[in-house]
């Protein structure tokens, strides 16, 4: 449709993005398409060339977003410019693509918005899929040399994947999304595998790979790299000391993201050629960080939010929790209807003393009923509540200063809190 032909085309032009996105969300009938070829076409039309950059493409149960955050650090701490598209966001769209560590303006994300709608004529698209190629069309509009992609769902259907990698990274390998992915890990990681491309480096974080894994890698023909052969990490009382081929730092204190993604991330970062002395890498392995993953909002009592929404991840939050040695436990928790609620909570049964569950008020939310039948019988307190608001104010009403809260169960869940008062993330603005 050529922009005389669309009615709407000049009032387009002055659309505000809060209008783009209402805008993004009634084009298509579904949240979700899987499928490469309207968006390949539509990026195909917005001829962006990324020949002169370099792409990291990371997929991935959990993880993704931690490890891009701590390579993108790195790479500033290098002098080197570097791009990050990720999802979802949490208090502003505008999160989804940094450039140089910033948000770019609402007006920038409007106008790649605008081309995309240009370019697409009559072909539809998802939400998600709008947003990535308008991320695309900033990244490339960027100077950025280092361009961070993350895989919104599973990896070879995924919209990102229109793009040919210079390094495919996969995070983790578990339960997720299984009615689009499959409902095994093997099955998981074939999809996971997508991204891969013949002869470029394919570095793996996940200790356990499936078999369909080290498969695929042979069928695509990548230079696989695999976390506990090629890479490894270990923590002691001195603090984290990683090993690859060519590189090796100790005593680096442990980060605040999962150390198996930061090592991950350090694998990425030799394979870039992107070293830092070890005072500069302990620097910026203790101030990397990401909303809502581990984030500490509160102290006395002390307050932490974390996305964790599948069984992997509450794993490791609840190992993490135990090293942290609190007597008491309050766990906020609203989850989607469609994960693995109950393999999910199960995790975290043992180490929770009271139980505060909501309802999720959006479309897919489950019942704070469903919860709580997760996680009975126990002797535990377990108490329901209508929203994730209530709930967590209710959680802090009873806490004394020696608790420790966890909210979690769903990036809509940690948003809900934050929408609360607490800072936004990503204050900076380019």
């Amino acid at each position: 449709m050529s922009k005389l032909a669309d009615p709407q085309a000049f009032e387009k032009e002055a659309w505000s993005l809060d209008h783009w996105l209402t805008y993004l969300e009634q084009i298509h009938p579904s949240n979700i398409e899987l499928g490469l070829e309207r968006v390949a076409e539509v990026f195909k039309r917005l001829q962006l060339d990324f020949s002169e950059r370099v792409l990291v493409t990371v997929a991935g149960t959990n993880g993704k977003g931690t490890t891009c955050a701590l390579i993108e650090q790195v790479i500033l701490a290098s002098q080197n410019s570097v791009a990050v598209f990720s999802s979802p966001h949490l208090l502003d769209y505008r999160e989804r693509v940094r450039v140089a560590g910033m948000m770019l303006t609402e007006n920038a994300h409007c106008q790649a918005f605008l081309k995309v709608e240009q370019a697409r004529g009559d072909t539809a698209l998802t939400y998600f899929e709008f947003g990535t190629l308008a991320a695309l069309q900033l990244m490339y509009e960027s100077d950025a040399k280092y361009l961070l992609l993350e895989v919104g769902l599973g990896g070879r259907l995924d919209a990102i994947n229109i793009v040919d990698p210079d390094i495919a990274v996969i995070t983790s390998i578990d339960l997720d999304h299984q009615d689009w992915l499959g409902n095994t890990r093997e099955l998981i990681a074939i999809e996971k595998a997508g991204i891969f491309r013949a002869n470029i480096p394919a570095i793996i974080g996940e200790r356990e790979p499936p078999s369909t894994l080290v498969e695929a890698a042979f069928e695509y023909q990548v230079a696989p790299l695999w976390q506990g052969k090629n890479f490894d990490f270990q923590i002691d009382s001195q603090g984290l000391h990683w090993q690859g081929d060519n590189t090796h730092y100790d005593n680096l204190p442990v980060p605040n993201i999962p150390a198996q993604n930061a090592s991950t991330a350090l694998q990425v970062l030799e394979t870039l050629g992107i070293k830092l002395d070890t005072n500069s890498m302990a620097q910026v392995f203790a101030q990397t960080c990401l909303p809502g993953r581990r984030q500490v909002v509160q102290n006395n009592p002390l307050v932490m939010l974390d996305v964790a929404h599948n069984p992997q991840a509450t794993r490791l939050l609840a190992s993490d929790i135990i090293k942290m040695r609190h007597k008491r436990v309050i766990a906020v928790v609203a989850m989607l209807a469609d994960k693995d609620i109950e393999d999910t909570l199960a995790p975290m049964l043992p180490i929770v003393s009271e139980w505060y569950c909501a309802s999720l008020d959006v479309p897919r939310g489950a019942k704070a009923s469903t919860l709580v039948s997760a996680v009975l019988p126990s002797e535990q307190k377990v108490l329901d509540y209508e929203s994730v608001e209530l709930a967590y104010q209710c959680a802090l009403d009873t806490a004394n200063h020696e608790d420790f809260v966890i909210v979690f169960g769903s990036f809509f869940t940690v948003t809900n809190v934050l929408k609360m008062g607490l800072l936004p993330p990503n204050e900076k603005v380019s």
